[in-house]
């Protein structure tokens, strides 16, 4: 397995200083809106459409998260030659104004469509939304072409299609935009990752008998947005019985001595995205769980071995067992078990790495490609399981290794 960072992997401060290169955020929306408007002039479209959270932030460099996150209220136009113009929530679009230069402000408007369903479609917001579209997209000039959008609610599409606009998928067209990373993404997923490594050592020294799986995930968002996290997604919290088969979430289960554990870090920093498990066993392991957490780390280093670009993700999925042989009746029921996914914005992105998908459709590797590789074994006392994962970025010269909280031998935390 090879290791090592290049001089745009690295890990600085957070803060911005004037004695070294750092993130360089107007750099950073420079190329991620190039590469969205080179999408765009590849595509059939004459403008994209985008709802997806992440997309919004990809192409304007706007975010309002929390509460908002999900309820398809935020969107932003796109046209060819256009600059990017954003409806927000209420006064967020005036916030735009004073705080986001980079985009004109006749662009930051005020916008409502509905809150999911809450205010409903009679109401009129969809019809009029659409009717402000159309009209940018005459002015626009490309009224009558196909626009592209990524996630959309029934209610405007269909006031799109009385509008004669032909509606067509845009999420494959924006996930390609995003799948090769510069090196502002690369350092700010490498910051999000040592930001997860930090936690990890709180973990370590916090877990022993009598410790909850909650409050391991209460320790955990603590540190984060202490360390200056802007979402915590998720935190996965698995120990005991709860480990085989693995149940993707948290409870408020009592870890006891000998208990083999896992945990899933998620959160992002200015957007960027952690996907990154760890498991430890309590005061002490049996040997079956070595052998899990042996043969994890295996599955897991043949596949960090084959990363290269022009390598393919069937090659990567084959290095990994085929559901069948570690106790699942077929791929669908074993997915995300021997799983890679790519990250940045969000937490899936292209490309996804499994024997589901990627034996029929598989995607080459490029260089600044970033993605979570992930191997999960049972132990053979029915109820342990080990769970590793890996963030890679695709270098010229192979693989680099984001995630550096020790995981080349199963952990023993408060060792007996």
């Amino acid at each position: 397995m090879r290791e090592g960072f290049g001089p745009v992997m690295n890990t600085p401060g957070h803060m911005g200083v004037d004695f070294e290169t750092r993130v360089n955020f107007e750099r950073l929306r420079d190329y991620r809106l190039a590469r969205a408007r080179a999408a765009l002039e590849a595509s059939e479209f004459g403008a994209l459409l985008l709802f997806d959270f992440y997309n919004i932030r990809y192409v304007s460099g706007t975010w309002v998260g929390g509460a908002l996150g999900d309820k398809m209220t935020r969107y932003c136009l796109l046209t060819r030659g256009g600059e990017p113009i954003v409806w927000d929530f209420g006064s967020a679009a005036r916030h735009h104004k004073l705080f986001a230069p980079w985009l004109e402000p006749y662009n930051c408007r005020a916008g409502m469509l509905g809150l999911r369903g809450a205010i409903a479609p009679r109401a009129g917001l969809f019809e009029s939304a659409v009717a402000e579209i159309v009209g940018l997209l005459k002015d626009a000039g490309v009224y009558g072409q196909p626009i592209g959008i990524d996630i959309i609610e029934l209610p405007f599409l269909f006031e799109m299609q009385k509008a004669g606009v032909e509606v067509r998928d845009a999420q494959q067209t924006m996930l390609d935009a995003r799948v090769i990373k510069n090196q502002d993404e690369l350092m700010l997923l490498s910051q999000a990752a040592a930001m997860v490594d930090g936690v990890y050592q709180d973990i370590f020294e916090a877990l022993k008998p009598g410790v909850r799986e909650n409050e391991i995930v209460a320790l955990a968002n603590k540190r984060l947005y202490e360390m200056g996290s802007d979402q915590v997604e998720a935190i996965n919290s698995v120990s005991g019985e709860r480990c085989n088969p693995h149940p993707h979430n948290f409870t408020d289960r009592i870890i006891r001595p000998g208990d083999q554990a896992f945990f899933d870090i998620i959160h992002s920093y200015n957007g960027y995205r952690t996907c990154y498990y760890r498991t430890m066993s309590v005061g002490s392991a049996t040997p079956v769980q070595h052998d899990a957490y042996t043969q994890a780390r295996e599955w897991m280093d043949k596949a960090i071995d084959l990363v290269a670009p022009g390598v393919g993700t069937d090659e990567i999925a084959r290095a990994w067992p085929a559901a069948t042989e570690f106790g699942f009746a077929d791929e669908m029921a074993a997915f995300g078990l021997q799983f890679g996914h790519g990250l940045g914005l969000g937490l899936h992105e292209r490309p996804v790495i499994s024997r589901l998908n990627s034996l029929k459709d598989p995607i080459e590797l490029k260089v600044g490609m970033v993605f979570a590789l992930e191997t999960y074994c049972p132990a053979s006392d029915g109820v342990s399981a080990a769970r590793i994962e890996e963030e890679i970025v695709v270098t010229e010269n192979g693989p680099a290794i984001l995630t550096k909280f020790p995981a080349q031998e199963l952990m023993i935390a408060n060792k007996y």
